[in-house]
């Protein structure tokens, strides 16, 4: 049954693919947001306002929603306040959150049971952590659990990915040359994309937090790199480079190699949450060919395209000259060494 659906943002990575995914489903789909940055389907209703404006709210209160979605990652005061004004006005809250909302000490496996970090509902934006932890804690207070999900993702990739990781792997394959490539070659890497993500988030019916996101292996870098190399049509080559060597020349993981995320001390366990709940409940992720496919042939549509870098967003990837130095440092060190 068609269902009235209020997107909140809606024009940036996840939103767009919330949208789709809401009026593939035959929803009548409503998008509110300052009108800054891009632009609704067409099709899709449109109410430009400013939530950090609580008065900007009220052209929302005039009628009911069946949903109301939320990827907000700044001051959780705002998400309450939205939380507040909406709260007899929609019957569920979804919410994008994301599994950096685990303490970074727990036991084994990240589960929906495991520790969370500390966060207030009505702070104003500290870190991404707490931040979007204090944004559950605004919509638990206001919705309760009940009529609340929190879809919490690891790693999002997909078309229109605004963070850059995969298309940076794919400008940098595609420029062609010796690509340094970070080992372990067969790094299980678990992520979700963001259209499989937005199916998901408007379609469940959980409520409470769940992990969404592939199952622990769904891929492995080897595999994503080679994939980029293929759609790419490149005849770039690889060298694949030992991860005690690249944390020892202070190579950032996630960021200088996007994606890459070794197997090492506190790190060990990145790509392992328990995303069974979900998986049982409704998730399905599509193959990683799709994915790299996709967000490829969307960056040759959109070939002027570049990630946003703000102050609690740094520039993903590594300059060609510091691989260069990388590989020429890995290369000259005596055989045994490698």
């Amino acid at each position: 049954m068609p269902r009235k659906v209020l997107v909140l943002g809606g024009t940036d990575f996840v939103g767009p693919a919330v949208v789709d995914a809401a009026r593939a489903r035959g929803d009548d789909v409503t998008i509110f947001h300052r009108g800054q940055t891009g632009s609704a389907p067409d099709g899709v209703r449109v109410v430009h306002g400013d939530r950090t404006n609580a008065a900007d709210l009220d052209a929302l209160t005039s009628e009911t929603w069946d949903v109301v979605v939320d990827a907000w990652s700044q001051a959780p005061r705002v998400v309450l306040s939205s939380a507040r004004a909406l709260e007899s006005h929609a019957a569920r809250y979804v919410y994008i959150s994301t599994i950096s909302v685990y303490a970074d000490s727990h036991d084994g496996v990240i589960t929906e049971e495991s520790p969370a970090v500390e966060a207030r509902p009505d702070s104003d934006a500290t870190d991404y952590a707490a931040d979007k932890r204090g944004a559950e804690l605004a919509i638990e207070s206001v919705f309760g659990t009940e009529r609340s999900v929190f879809a919490r993702p690891g790693l999002i990739l997909g078309p229109r990915e605004n963070i850059g990781r995969l298309p940076w792997w794919l400008r940098r394959i595609a420029a062609g040359g010796e690509v340094l490539a970070p080992e372990p070659r067969d790094l299980a890497v678990q992520y979700v994309d963001a259209r499989d993500l937005a199916a998901f988030a408007i379609e469940t019916t959980l409520n409470g937090a769940v992990n969404a996101l592939s199952r622990p292996g769904h891929t492995t870098l080897d595999q994503v790199l080679e994939l980029s190399r293929e759609v790419t049509g490149s005849s770039a080559s690889f060298t694949w480079v030992d991860a005690e060597f690249l944390l020892a020349n202070n190579v950032e993981p996630w960021t200088e190699l996007p994606i890459w995320v070794p197997p090492i001390g506190d790190m060990a366990s990145f790509y392992r949450c328990d995303s069974s709940l979900a998986l049982r409940s409704g998730l399905i992720c599509r193959p990683a060919r799709d994915t790299v496919q996709d967000t490829w042939s969307w960056l040759r549509d959109d070939p002027d395209w570049q990630q946003v870098v703000s102050a609690n967003r740094s520039r993903v990837g590594m300059t060609t000259e510091r691989e260069a130095a990388l590989l020429a440092a890995w290369k000259n060190q005596p055989p045994a060494s490698r």
